[in-house]
């Protein structure tokens, strides 16, 4: 599993700003991210073997077009690439790496493109209303009795609260944290901070969160490109390497859940530290999927960083925020920056790769080396834990 380590390395990324976008068509966006991410890779677009688009939600024709290779023509890339689309809900980010590291290391490409778009806060909102009402939401078990997505937040932080005292404070601690990385972040859909008492104030949603512990939808897009590890010393002042992997699956529907305030942590953590060689007090920065505020607290326990039941108190005491002891999802994340659908992970993974080059702007961390990075699949089913550096161990 760990033969990648050292041959393989994220060279450049792109990204094109959150938000409601409705004249901005959903390929022009994909287009330029991933232009920008050619461009900082340094590269020639026919240097690229293979191109590894992600799923899009807002409209089943362009994802159908996506895994029909419409990238081809607009970047001239025929006769040079082929095309490979791999899609787990917001896992995807994980997958696409982990997928170009294999294609790497077996020595059936060089490198490989990763783009992801989406226009889910431009679509129709009542279309979106129920594909995230019902996508991931078993037919036979849930849908009747009315479980929704957001219910996939609201257990989980139900059941934490009763397990370890936590309160809606510190939930809306993690919001609080995300919206002051959010405020340094161009490409953000939500700059303004907001305060503990209004987003524990704002309106009920689904027990214990409120309006503003949840994520909004956008239109956006990112892209990564990987590169075998000879090319990335040519081309990239600052080459991210992949380091460590682990996953833990655990249900499809969430009544099967037996991990309810813990959702797998501590077992992907434990793989993905073993194989980097690595351990928490090694990480500089903590590039969490938040879909959810709960979530966040959950990686902070389950991967070593706080003791059980201890994270909301960590994050409410200031440590994740700009100048904190450990900056955790410095681009905004989905409570900040904006949820564009199965890209909120993508842009998670592009923001470590950013600190971790170094070109983060004004909300650089400071001699950031090493970043640990997770993701959650659809109704959060599975639990992905990685491990980026740009020294190797």
């Amino acid at each position: 599993m760990s033969a990648f380590i050292g041959k393989v390395a994220i060279i450049g990324i792109g990204e094109v700003p959150t938000g409601k976008f409705p004249d901005r068509p959903c390929l022009q966006s994909c287009l330029d991210s991933s232009r920008q991410a050619i461009l900082d890779a340094g590269i020639n677009k026919d240097d690229i073997d293979v191109v590894m688009p992600t799923g899009t939600f807002y409209d089943p024709r362009f994802n159908t077009d996506m895994i029909f290779f419409n990238l081809i023509e607009p970047f001239g890339l025929q006769s040079t690439a082929e095309n490979l689309h791999v899609f787990s809900w917001w896992a995807s980010n994980k997958t696409m790496l982990k997928t170009a590291c294999g294609w790497i290391t077996a020595g059936l490409a060089k490198v490989v493109l990763c783009v992801q778009g989406d226009k889910t806060g431009s679509a129709p909102v009542q279309e979106m209303i129920n594909l995230f009402a019902t996508f991931g939401i078993p037919n036979e078990w849930e849908t009747p009795y009315g479980f929704f997505m957001a219910a996939s937040g609201s257990l989980p932080a139900t059941r934490y609260m009763y397990e370890t005292g936590a309160t809606p404070e510190h939930l809306a601690a993690v919001v609080v944290s995300n919206r002051k990385w959010a405020a340094l972040n161009p490409n953000a859909m939500l700059r303004r901070e907001v305060t503990i008492e209004e987003v524990v104030s704002s309106k009920m949603v689904a027990s214990p969160l409120t309006a503003k512990d949840g994520n909004v939808l956008c239109d956006g897009s990112a892209a990564f490109i990987v590169a075998s590890a000879d090319i990335a010393k040519e081309v990239c002042k600052t080459p991210v390497y992949p380091l460590g992997f682990g996953a833990c699956s655990l249900h499809h529907s969430q009544s099967q859940n037996t991990q309810l305030a813990e959702y797998g942590f501590s077992q992907a953590g434990k793989k993905a530290y073993e194989m980097a060689g690595l351990g928490p007090g090694d990480m500089d920065i903590a590039e969490f999927y938040d879909g959810y505020p709960i979530f966040p607290l959950l990686a902070l326990d389950g991967l070593g960083f706080c003791p059980r039941g201890e994270a909301g108190p960590f994050v409410l005491a200031g440590n994740t925020w700009p100048g904190g002891k450990l900056p955790m999802t410095t681009n905004g994340g989905m409570l900040g920056q904006g949820h564009t659908a199965a890209g909120g992970g993508i842009a998670v993974l592009v923001e470590a790769v950013r600190q971790l080059m170094g070109k983060a702007g004004e909300r650089q961390v400071k001699d950031a080396r090493i970043a640990i990075t997770t993701a959650h699949g659809g109704t959060f089913m599975d639990t992905h834990v990685g491990i980026l550096g740009n020294v190797l161990p």
